[in-house]
């Protein structure tokens, strides 16, 4: 972006303007830790989101196969038991891949990437302000 550079007519307006981007900077790049450290967590629990589901679907397919081939009694009673246990743990996994899947992971790497953006913008700023408190 090109900036209004020549409308500064001081110095001490350029250390003013730099000052505030050295701040800016330092908490973009705060922001930026932060986002790299939420992005990679998202990446991990996505994928151990997806394989726990996966784990509870086949189980629970395992468990309706048990639960039509047992007779009545003790031990198909603990078979439905098991089987309702199941699709609770499935129904919370199910929660938890929407605040920590595939799709808030999508959505943390967007952050970062606005941040990084924001930061090489910050560096052109500054370098702008630069040139013109070298004019000045």
């Amino acid at each position: 972006m090109s900036y209004s550079t020549s409308k500064i007519t001081t110095v001490a307006d350029c250390d003013l303007l730099l000052a505030w981007a050295a701040k800016e900077k330092a908490d973009l790049n705060f922001k930026k830790l932060s986002e790299e450290r939420l992005t990679n967590n998202y990446s991990t629990a996505s994928i151990e989101i997806d394989a726990e589901l996966q784990s509870v679907l086949t189980e629970i397919t395992a468990t309706e196969t048990i639960i039509a081939a047992l007779p009545a009694g003790n031990s198909k009673d603990d078979a439905v038991k098991k089987k309702v246990r199941l699709e609770y743990k499935k129904f919370l996994l199910e929660n938890r891949k929407e605040s920590y899947g595939v799709v808030a992971l999508l959505e943390k790497e967007l952050d970062l990437t606005k941040v990084t953006l924001e930061l090489t913008e910050i560096d052109a700023f500054t370098d702008a302000i630069n040139t013109r408190k070298g004019a000045l």
